[in-house]
């Protein structure tokens, strides 16, 4: 009787790059802005909100 090896496993091996870069991409789409946002309001001297978002 043959040892037979789950096809599971060399699935999830291939699938699990994507998957991770999927969720990379998502979180760096949506936390780009508040984290520059964050990282000015930390900076001296302290603007305010409404001085980060302004175009001027």
């Amino acid at each position: 009787m043959a040892k037979v090896e789950p096809v599971g496993k060399n699935k999830m091996l291939k699938e699990w790059p994507t998957w991770v870069l999927k969720k990379a991409k998502t979180a760096t789409h949506y936390g780009f802005i508040p984290l520059i946002i964050f990282i000015g309001m930390n900076t001296d001297p302290k603007p305010q909100l409404s001085q980060l978002l302004s175009p001027v």
